[in-house]
């Protein structure tokens, strides 16, 4: 409760002691994250706070199921969503998450601190409190791809001291890390120096360069895949995100590493969700998906209110005297559908929203994100590939996973150049510069299954050059200069058809309501559908494929990259 006025202050004790009557009163099974148990109660509520948890009485008194502390995303790219902060907090709301802890790296990486501040601004005054961390890898890489800005120490130094900033965000260049790089270091030190945790991103990485990572200041992962890597990063003290997203869903494999000891180190987060997910929930859809793979329910609301609220030191996370009355009522802890939210002392929504949101300022959005896109025009033979000589790399995704491994195709080979072979579900993927630098694009082969047609996006983690992975060179042109003339977006072409969805803030989100988004890529979906397109959430999906920070095998504007070595590799084997 620090900030409160002694006015506040003591007034909420006449409330807690009975003296003096609250806002009003919450009545039911209260949960308490500090005892795993839960008991009749009721929640008295004043000015924004918490006052006491016991017998209270009130004109207002709100008879409810089950009483548990507001949900926290403790890791997601709000960009990933597709969406304004305000459709978002719309969305989200009524799911029963009142706090997000978000990592503008993917609007650093296209606009700069320009957009870390247009994010901050962006999500003022909404009944979603939106915790930012500092893009700390912004590039994620250098010299491997086209990129638009760099954030370097004292810039990172600045952006720690912006509004809601409160961490050092997941610092995805392991390597330099391990290796003592000065200028990622020099990062990590100034948030440790102000007393700010510093988010980590490090898969697979284990034994002494894991203790290196660790003793670097690191605090947290959320890349772990398997049991044996949580439970090493585990007991070197590291903090774990369970991550449960559209396309990286670990939370199944890795609850065998739930237990009561390592209960209170556990986080679970989403890092990456799209509009077609969030009409199943959000955090709450987190829950139910614990409980079915046999997590403890009391363990996995911890995992979503406490544990995040006391890493990041935020004044919520659990239904007690003195705590920010940031609540949700349940029907309990099987379904856990959300009934009634309270955002600051205040009801938001029982059903119905009790809240206003603001209207979407477009005007407000500074040139940097209005007018990010500016890639070449694109032809057909910017696209193709020679044949230079008769076996490739090819991009191999792991199922369920943004993970990759390095496999080999011979491909269809004529008229000197290389194609891809849809029978076998081999296609061509395509990263074109998009911030000015350069015409430079780099052409490959994915195991990605279509049947004909292609798929551009101004979305590709994490410097959102513009991705497109096809099987007819055509379509791949009429794609790409569609996302390029909307300025940015989703782009499907399959047999003189053309679907899109604009994204106009930096190339990254629209500007359009939720429904509309859903509806837009329900139809794009539909398109992809009769491409003979078979992934769950294809755009999420081909964006990782550029991802140079993620094993094993990527492709970026520059070409080829092999992960684990961090070096760029030719397409041909021989």
């Amino acid at each position: 409760m620090s900030g409160v006025s002694s006015k506040l202050a003591r007034n909420l004790l006449e409330v807690a002691a009975g003296r003096k009557e609250p806002d009003f009163v919450l009545s039911g099974n209260v949960f308490s994250v500090f005892t795993g148990e839960c008991f009749e109660a009721d929640v008295a509520v004043y000015s924004g706070y918490i006052a006491g948890v016991g017998e209270y009485s009130n004109a207002d008194v709100y008879e409810t199921e089950c009483i548990l502390p507001g949900f926290i995303d403790a890791h997601l790219h709000i960009e990933s969503t597709l969406l304004h902060p305000v459709e978002l907090a719309k969305t989200i709301l009524k799911h029963g998450t009142t706090a997000i802890i978000a990592d503008p790296h993917e609007i650093a990486n296209v606009c700069g601190k320009q957009g870390i501040k247009f994010m901050i601004d962006a999500t003022s005054n909404l009944p979603v409190d939106f915790y930012f961390t500092a893009s700390s890898s912004v590039p994620a890489v250098e010299g491997l791809e086209s990129f638009a800005f760099r954030l370097e120490v004292g810039d990172i130094k600045e952006v720690l001291e912006y509004e809601r900033v409160i961490g050092l965000a997941e610092v995805m260049n392991y390597h330099s890390v391990v290796a003592g790089d000065v200028s990622t270091t020099s990062k990590i030190n100034i948030a440790k120096e102000m007393g700010l945790p510093v988010d980590g991103h490090c898969p697979g990485l284990s034994g002494k360069a894991l203790n290196a990572y660790i003793v670097a200041g690191i605090s947290t992962d959320h890349e772990s895949t398997s049991l044996g890597e949580v439970m090493e990063k585990l007991r070197k003290g590291m903090k774990i995100m369970l991550r449960e997203g559209s396309v990286a869903k670990n939370l199944k494999e890795l609850a065998k590493a739930v237990s009561r000891y390592t209960v209170s180190n556990l986080m679970i987060v989403t890092d990456d969700l799209l509009p077609e997910d969030l009409l199943k929930g959000h955090m709450d859809e987190r829950l139910r998906r614990a409980v079915r793979y046999g997590i403890k329910a009391e363990d996995a609301v911890k995992m979503v209110t406490i544990n995040p609220a006391t890493h990041y030191s935020l004044n919520c996370g659990a239904v007690a005297p003195g705590f920010a009355a940031d609540l949700v009522s349940v029907n309990g802890f099987d379904e856990f559908k959300v009934e009634l939210v309270v955002k600051n002392g205040k009801v938001v929504w029982d059903g119905e929203y009790r809240c206003k949101f603001p209207e979407i300022q477009k005007s407000k959005m500074p040139v940097v994100v209005s007018n990010s896109f500016k890639m070449h025009e694109i032809t057909i033979d910017d696209i193709k590939i020679p044949a230079e000589g008769s076996v490739c790399r090819l991009i191999k995704p792991v199922k369920g996973q943004i993970l990759t491994e390095i496999g080999e195709y011979e491909p269809i080979l004529k008229d000197c150049f290389a194609y891809p072979d849809p029978e076998s579900g081999i296609s061509k993927v395509v990263v074109a510069d998009r911030h000015g630098a350069g015409k430079f694009i780099g052409k490959a082969f994915v195991e990605f299954k279509m049947d004909g047609g292609a798929m551009a996006s101004s979305v590709s983690h994490d410097s959102h050059n513009c991705i497109c992975v096809g099987v007819d060179d055509r379509d791949m042109v009429i794609a790409m200069n569609a996302v390029r003339d909307m300025g940015g977006g989703f782009a499907v072409s399959y047999s003189g058809e053309l679907k899109t969805l604009p994204l106009p803030i930096a190339g990254l989100m629209s500007d359009l309501s939720f429904e509309e988004v859903v509806r837009r890529l329900n139809s794009i979906n539909k398109l992809l559908r009769k491409m003979g397109v078979v992934a769950e959430h294809p755009f999420i999906e081909i964006s990782f494929f550029a991802l140079p920070v993620i094993p094993k095998l990527r492709i970026t504007d520059f070409g080829l990259v092999d992960v684990e070595n961090m070096r760029l590799v030719d397409l041909w084997i021989e």
